[in-house]
Protein backbone atom coordinates (compact mmCIF):
# COMPACT_ATOMS: atom_id res chain seq x y z
CA UNK A 1 0.00 0.00 0.00
CA UNK A 2 1.51 3.30 -1.37
CA UNK A 3 1.11 6.31 1.32
CA UNK A 4 -0.66 8.15 -1.11
CA UNK A 5 -3.52 4.64 -0.18
CA UNK A 6 -3.07 5.07 3.65
CA UNK A 7 -4.67 8.04 3.35
CA UNK A 8 -7.97 7.12 1.80
CA UNK A 9 -11.35 5.99 3.17
CA UNK A 10 -12.36 2.30 2.83
CA UNK A 11 -14.90 3.60 0.18
CA UNK A 12 -12.56 5.52 -2.16
CA UNK A 13 -10.07 2.55 -1.80
CA UNK A 14 -13.27 -0.17 -2.53
CA UNK A 15 -13.57 2.39 -6.12
CA UNK A 16 -9.47 2.15 -7.36
CA UNK A 17 -10.13 -1.38 -6.66
CA UNK A 18 -12.77 -1.39 -8.91
CA UNK A 19 -10.90 0.45 -11.57
CA UNK A 20 -8.12 -1.07 -11.48
CA UNK A 21 -10.18 -4.59 -12.00
CA UNK A 22 -11.70 -3.05 -15.22
CA UNK A 23 -8.29 -1.03 -16.56
CA UNK A 24 -7.38 -3.68 -18.89
CA UNK A 25 -10.30 -4.91 -21.02
CA UNK A 26 -8.70 -7.92 -22.14
CA UNK A 27 -7.29 -8.53 -19.21
CA UNK A 28 -9.62 -8.07 -16.56
CA UNK A 29 -8.27 -9.11 -12.80
CA UNK A 30 -10.61 -11.47 -12.32
CA UNK A 31 -9.06 -13.34 -9.79
CA UNK A 32 -9.40 -10.82 -7.66
CA UNK A 33 -13.31 -10.90 -8.09
CA UNK A 34 -13.79 -11.58 -4.61
CA UNK A 35 -12.11 -8.43 -3.61
CA UNK A 36 -14.55 -5.84 -5.45
CA UNK A 37 -18.07 -7.41 -5.11
CA UNK A 38 -20.16 -9.82 -3.18
CA UNK A 39 -20.92 -13.36 -3.78
CA UNK A 40 -24.73 -11.87 -4.45
CA UNK A 41 -24.12 -9.05 -7.04
CA UNK A 42 -26.47 -7.90 -9.18
CA UNK A 43 -24.82 -6.77 -12.71
CA UNK A 44 -26.49 -5.03 -15.62
CA UNK A 45 -25.43 -3.51 -18.63
CA UNK A 46 -27.86 -3.01 -22.23
CA UNK A 47 -27.46 -6.45 -22.95
CA UNK A 48 -27.33 -8.65 -19.35
CA UNK A 49 -28.15 -8.74 -16.52
CA UNK A 50 -26.13 -11.39 -14.08
CA UNK A 51 -26.79 -12.21 -10.63
CA UNK A 52 -23.83 -13.61 -8.79
CA UNK A 53 -19.76 -12.98 -8.49
CA UNK A 54 -19.87 -16.31 -10.07
CA UNK A 55 -21.97 -15.44 -13.51
CA UNK A 56 -20.17 -11.94 -13.40
CA UNK A 57 -16.90 -14.08 -13.91
CA UNK A 58 -17.60 -16.40 -16.74
CA UNK A 59 -19.28 -13.62 -18.49
CA UNK A 60 -16.39 -11.56 -18.04
CA UNK A 61 -13.73 -14.41 -18.71
CA UNK A 62 -16.17 -14.74 -21.96
CA UNK A 63 -15.94 -11.14 -22.89
CA UNK A 64 -12.26 -10.77 -23.01
CA UNK A 65 -11.81 -13.73 -24.68
CA UNK A 66 -13.27 -12.33 -27.61
CA UNK A 67 -11.98 -8.71 -27.73
CA UNK A 68 -8.43 -8.54 -29.59
CA UNK A 69 -7.45 -5.24 -26.97
CA UNK A 70 -9.06 -2.93 -24.65
CA UNK A 71 -9.21 -0.31 -22.09
CA UNK A 72 -11.04 1.72 -19.80
CA UNK A 73 -10.10 5.20 -19.38
CA UNK A 74 -11.43 7.21 -16.39
CA UNK A 75 -12.49 10.25 -16.58
CA UNK A 76 -14.80 11.47 -13.63
CA UNK A 77 -16.36 10.19 -10.39
CA UNK A 78 -18.05 11.07 -7.33
CA UNK A 79 -18.11 8.64 -4.11
CA UNK A 80 -20.05 9.33 -1.61
CA UNK A 81 -21.61 6.61 1.82
CA UNK A 82 -22.44 3.59 -0.37
CA UNK A 83 -22.85 4.58 -3.94
CA UNK A 84 -20.76 5.77 -6.70
CA UNK A 85 -20.79 6.49 -10.06
CA UNK A 86 -17.96 6.47 -12.23
CA UNK A 87 -17.76 7.95 -15.85
CA UNK A 88 -15.69 6.12 -18.18
CA UNK A 89 -14.59 5.94 -22.02
CA UNK A 90 -13.99 2.40 -23.29
CA UNK A 91 -11.73 2.09 -25.76
CA UNK A 92 -11.30 -1.65 -27.47
CA UNK A 93 -10.61 -3.82 -30.54
CA UNK A 94 -12.85 -6.00 -31.80
CA UNK A 95 -12.16 -8.56 -34.70
CA UNK A 96 -16.38 -8.80 -36.03
CA UNK A 97 -16.35 -5.21 -35.71
CA UNK A 98 -13.67 -4.18 -38.11
CA UNK A 99 -10.69 -4.33 -36.01
CA UNK A 100 -10.38 -0.85 -35.81
CA UNK A 101 -10.38 0.96 -32.14
CA UNK A 102 -13.81 1.68 -30.98
CA UNK A 103 -14.38 4.02 -28.21
CA UNK A 104 -17.40 3.94 -25.86
CA UNK A 105 -18.73 6.88 -23.62
CA UNK A 106 -20.22 4.91 -20.41
CA UNK A 107 -20.88 5.41 -16.61
CA UNK A 108 -21.29 3.25 -13.65
CA UNK A 109 -23.25 3.46 -10.79
CA UNK A 110 -21.91 1.30 -8.35
CA UNK A 111 -23.71 0.61 -4.70
CA UNK A 112 -21.74 -1.21 -1.76
CA UNK A 113 -21.22 -1.78 2.02
CA UNK A 114 -17.47 -3.26 1.77
CA UNK A 115 -17.49 -4.46 -1.17
CA UNK A 116 -20.22 -3.67 -3.87
CA UNK A 117 -23.48 -5.65 -4.22
CA UNK A 118 -24.56 -3.33 -7.30
CA UNK A 119 -23.44 -2.88 -10.70
CA UNK A 120 -24.83 -1.15 -13.53
CA UNK A 121 -22.85 -0.20 -16.92
CA UNK A 122 -25.10 2.43 -18.47
CA UNK A 123 -23.61 2.99 -22.55
CA UNK A 124 -25.40 3.69 -25.64
CA UNK A 125 -25.68 0.24 -27.35
CA UNK A 126 -25.34 1.65 -30.88
CA UNK A 127 -22.34 3.29 -30.32
CA UNK A 128 -20.96 0.15 -28.93
CA UNK A 129 -22.44 -2.19 -32.08
CA UNK A 130 -24.79 -1.31 -34.24
CA UNK A 131 -22.71 1.75 -35.94
CA UNK A 132 -20.04 -0.65 -36.61
CA UNK A 133 -22.08 -3.38 -38.41
CA UNK A 134 -21.30 -2.94 -42.20
CA UNK A 135 -24.72 -1.28 -43.76
CA UNK A 136 -26.97 -1.21 -40.57
CA UNK A 137 -24.28 1.29 -39.12
CA UNK A 138 -24.50 3.48 -41.96
CA UNK A 139 -28.46 3.81 -41.14
CA UNK A 140 -28.07 4.13 -37.54
CA UNK A 141 -25.59 7.38 -38.15
CA UNK A 142 -28.06 8.67 -40.48
CA UNK A 143 -31.01 8.14 -38.13
CA UNK A 144 -28.44 9.85 -35.40
CA UNK A 145 -28.14 12.62 -37.80
CA UNK A 146 -31.65 13.10 -39.25
CA UNK A 147 -32.26 13.34 -35.27
CA UNK A 148 -29.89 16.00 -34.87
CA UNK A 149 -31.06 17.97 -37.02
Amino acid sequence: MSMADSNMDPNSLLIERFKAFYLDVKHPKLDKIDDVYTEDVLFKDPVHELRGAENLHAYLSEMCVNVHSGRFEYLDQIVSENTAYIKWNMHFKHPKLGNKTITVRGISQVQFNERIYFHEDVYDLGQLIYEHVPLLGAVVKGLKKRLAN
